[in-house]
């Protein structure tokens, strides 16, 4: 398998897999969209199966390489890469389906050709479906639960799973990027954005990654091991409470929050179909495609 600018260490066997993508920085508000991904590669023991090639898409004066000691005496050079790893045969994430995760910095250069590289990828490998995860600032209140809006830019998916077509406009990321390569190159694709407060930015944010995974897994069917993540969900709520408890003018500002909040919700928002329902609808699309293409 050779894709340009990605360097293939093995390919790996998956079935019916899906390519999950998290990057940091711009697209990661609170850290919720890595920290999400990094819980789905410790739960599925994902092994690294091959990197883009950082060359040619970072600028190390803008995303700079780190020095580590290694055994206190050597010093190694650790160069900014987006990693590709996947599960392993006999440990398929979700109901016998394959992952392939995607993560690492948003690169600095060349976002076309980096996403058309994820799209031939995906295709080499037979991937059904991506899905990035990514969270942005947003004025909501977080003693309240996380919104996660999902969305797509193929409108028979939109149609199928009841998702929401992205009406935004303004500057985007290499999500925004990707899966318009995705839909351009007939690749399924499902878009996941946690709203996390905006008064909490440098913050990693356990509760959006738990929401980010709880749609994730809604949509997949599949389970993921979140309990380290449910623990330090609930550290963050307590110590984020005391702080804000201990600033008047916090305090009343996430009052006003909470009203509005809770104002919206008594309104009854569009929501996801359950979980269940999600899950079946995605299975019964995807087998419509495959029947499509023999």
């Amino acid at each position: 398998m050779d894709i340009t600018h990605i360097n293939i260490d093995r390919r790996p066997e998956l079935e019916r897999p899906v390519l999950i993508a998290g990057f940091t920085g711009w697209n990661d508000a609170a850290d919720a969209a890595s920290v999400a991904v990094g819980a789905l590669a410790s739960s599925w023991e994902a092994r690294r199966f091959g990197g883009f090639d950082g060359e040619e898409f970072f600028d190390f004066q803008t995303t700079r390489p780190q020095v580590k000691l290694v055994d206190g005496v050597t010093r190694e050079i650790e160069w900014p890469e987006n990693l590709l790893s996947a599960t392993e045969p006999m440990l398929e994430a979700a109901g016998g389906r394959g992952a392939i995760l995607l993560t690492g910095p948003e690169p600095n250069f060349r976002w076309r050709a980096f996403s058309t590289a994820v799209v031939e990828l995906a295709k080499a490998l037979n991937v059904e479906l991506v899905v990035t995860m990514g969270a942005l600032l947003a004025d909501v209140p977080h003693s309240r639960p996380v919104s996660v809006a999902a969305n797509s830019q193929d409108t028979t998916l939109v149609e199928s799973l009841g998702l929401s077509a992205s009406r935004y406009e303004g500057p985007t990321g290499i999500t925004g990027v990707l899966h318009r390569a995705c839909a351009d190159g007939g690749l399924p694709s499902v878009s996941f954005w946690a709203s996390v407060p905006h008064y909490l930015p440098a913050v990693p944010s356990a509760p959006a990654a738990l929401a980010l995974l709880d749609k994730l897994s809604g949509l997949l069917g599949m389970k993921v091991d979140t309990s380290d993540l449910e623990s330090t969900a609930e550290t963050y709520q307590e110590q984020v409470s005391v702080a804000v408890s201990q600033d008047s003018d916090l305090s009343s500002y996430v009052r006003m929050l909470e009203e509005r909040f809770d104002s919206e919700a008594d309104q009854g928002p569009r929501n996801l179909p359950s979980g269940d329902e999600l899950a079946q609808e995605l299975e019964g699309f995807l087998r419509e495609q495959r029947h499509d293409e023999e």
